[in-house]
C-alpha cells in the first residue's frame, strides 16, 4: 500500500466544510448522499481487494472520500462525475490532501451513462458508491462498455443489492439478476448502515461484488438476443414463459416450441431460469 498523509481522508467536519465553501447541498434528483466515514470507505477498499497494480474507475465521487482511499492503495484512479460543481472541485481537494499521488488521479466530467473510453490504462476494477436511483444501468453500462474491469464493488441500495445477487427462485430474482450474471458472478458483501451517509437516507445500503467471468456464457446468440427474451419474461413476470414469450416470439405456439428446444417448461416462469437457459431460448426463437 502506497505511503500516504495520516490524515488525508476526509472527516465529517471536512466533507461539511467543503460542501459549505462550494455551495453543494446533496440533492434527491442525483441520488445524492456522500459517504462521510472514513472508516467505511477504507473498509470498502479492503472489500473490493483493491490491489497497487489495480487502475480503479469510480463512478460519482462527489466530494471525494472513497476517491482519497482508493488512492491510497490503487496505482490509479478515474473518477466519472456529473455534477459541474463537484466535478470542477474534486481535483483541488486531491491536490490538497494526498499531493504525493495527485499525478495518479484523473477526472471525466461526464454523465456515466455517455462515458465510451476512459484517459490512460484500461481499467481493470470499478469501485463506486452508485447514486440509488441510476446504479442498475450505470453498473450494465460500465461492466458492457469496458470489459478490461475485473472485479467490481458497488454500493448500492440493500433492496437493488439483494436485486442483483439474488439467484434463480429467490422472489427478487428479475432483470437485474440475469444481466448482471451475463457478465460476472455476483455475491452480496456486506452491509452499510444509515449513519455513515450525508444526508442519512431512509434506506439502508449493501455492497454487491461481481467478479467478471472468466469463460463467457456459451452462447452462438447475442447479447441483444439474450436480454430481449428476459426484457419480455419478466415484463410479466406472473404469466408463464409461453405467454410471456407470446409477443417476443410472435405467438403462443411459437414460444412453446422455442422453449421446448431450448430445454425449458413452457410452464415455467422467468424466475426460474438461469442466464444460461435464457440463452438457449434466444438461440431456438422461430425464424
Amino acid at each position: 500500500m502506497s505511503t500516504t498523509e495520516p490524515d488525508a481522508l476526509l472527516t465529517p467536519a471536512d466533507i461539511r466544510e467543503l460542501a459549505a465553501a462550494l455551495g453543494v447541498r446533496p440533492t434527491k434528483q442525483r441520488g445524492q448522499n456522500f459517504v462521510i466515514d472514513a472508516n467505511t470507505v477504507r473498509r470498502i477498499v479492503r472489500t473490493a481487494e483493491v490491489r497497487p497494480d489495480d487502475v480503479v474507475v469510480e463512478v460519482g465521487p462527489g466530494l471525494g472520500s472513497l476517491t482519497l482511499a482508493l488512492l491510497e492503495a490503487a496505482d490509479r484512479v478515474v473518477a466519472v462525475e456529473i455534477d459541474d460543481v463537484l466535478a470542477s472541485a474534486l481535483p483541488s481537494t486531491i491536490a490538497a490532501r494526498m499531493p504525493a499521488r495527485a499525478d495518479r488521479f484523473s477526472l471525466v466530467h461526464s454523465d456515466a451513462m455517455q462515458v465510451q473510453d476512459l484517459p490512460g490504462p484500461p481499467p481493470t476494477a470499478l469501485v463506486a458508491n452508485l447514486p440509488y436511483n441510476v446504479a442498475v444501468p450505470v453498473l450494465l453500462h460500465m461492466l458492457d462498455r469496458f470489459p478490461s474491469i475485473e472485479r467490481t464493488l458497488v454500493m448500492v441500495q440493500a433492496e437493488v443489492a439483494d436485486r442483483l445477487a439474488a439467484k434463480p427462485g429467490n422472489k427478487v430474482y428479475g432483470v437485474p439478476s440475469v444481466k448482471a450474471n451475463w457478465y460476472a458472478d455476483v455475491k452480496r458483501a456486506g452491509s452499510i448502515g444509515r449513519n455513515v451517509f450525508w444526508p442519512a437516507p431512509n434506506v439502508d445500503s449493501g455492497l454487491v461484488s461481481l467478479v467478471r467471468r472468466t469463460v463467457p456464457v456459451d452462447t452462438t446468440a447475442s447479447k441483444a438476443e439474450v436480454f430481449a427474451v428476459v426484457d419480455a419474461a419478466f415484463a410479466q413476470r406472473r404469466k408463464t414463459l409461453r405467454a410471456a414469450l407470446s409477443g417476443w416470439a410472435g405467438s403462443p405456439a411459437a414460444a412453446e416450441a422455442a422453449l421446448v428446444a431450448a430445454g425449458v417448461s413452457p410452464q415455467a416462469r422467468g424466475e426460474a431460469l438461469t442466464v444460461e437457459e435464457f440463452a438457449s431460448i434466444a438461440e431456438n426463437r422461430p425464424a
